[in-house]
Parts: structure tokens; C-alpha cells; sequence
């Protein structure tokens, strides 16, 4: 199926477009590629890098240019984020995938509760 151009092309406007506003689509990814192609999950994560590197880098800039964007107040999420991302890149390598597949389930299930849950604040 990823063979078929129309399909990914569709697939990967769609993804590119929630990545866009911020919904996550690294994880919509992940489930395309793992239970839609039958994909194993080390080419799926890393196809979900390749992907999502210019698809965050073109969002965060339009974002910047549009002034929303305050680099002060996310640097500290950025270092942290990129530390571990780097450690856990390495542990992940040594851990059994049935694990990693059992969190990233159980991260997308906890997402999936706080979006449901959410309620936006009123400005006091």
C-alpha cells in the first residue's frame, strides 16, 4: 500500500497538516505504519523521524514568524526534551519492542483521556 503514490501522498498531507497544528501526528503515524502496512516497529520509527524532523522545524518556524512562539519560556522543554530523547534513543535499543509497543499504547491512551477531559480555562 505505500507503494500507491495517491496513498501516501494523502496519508502524509493529512498527518503533515495535524503535525501543523499541533495535534501530534507522530503517533497517528506510528498506528498508520504498525497496524495499517503491517510495518515492524523499528522502520516505523524510523520513518516517523525522518518524517516529523521537517515537518516540526517548518511548523515551529511559521509559528515563530507569527510571534507566538517565545523561546525563553520553551528553551528550557527544548534542552529537556532533546536530553532525553538522546538517552532513551540508546535504552530503547536494548529494550524487548512488545515493551516499547506497551507504553507507547499506554502513552496514547493517556493523551487520548486528557484530550477527551480537557476544558479550556476562562481568563480570570
Amino acid at each position: 500500500m505505500l507503494e500507491h503514490w495517491s496513498t501516501t501522498l494523502i496519508v502524509s498531507t493529512v498527518l503533515g497538516f495535524l503535525s501543523g497544528i499541533g495535534v501530534g501526528g507522530g503517533s497517528l503515524l506510528m498506528l498508520w505504519l504498525t497496524l495499517v502496512l503491517h510495518m515492524e516497529h523499528i522502520p516505523a520509527r524510523n520513518i516517523n523521524l525522518l518524517f516529523f524532523i521537517p515537518s516540526a522545524l517548518i511548523a515551529t518556524l511559521f509559528r515563530w514568524k507569527q510571534g507566538v512562539l517565545d523561546f525563553k519560556k520553551v528553551l528550557p522543554g527544548i534542552v529537556a526534551g532533546c536530553v532525553c530523547a538522546g538517552i532513551f534513543s540508546l535504552v530503547s535499543r536494548q529494550m524487548d519492542i512488545a515493551v516499547l509497543r506497551k507504553f507507547f499504547g499506554v502513552l496514547l491512551l493517556a493523551t487520548g483521556i486528557k484530550e477527551i477531559l480537557y476544558r479550556t480555562r476562562k481568563p480570570k
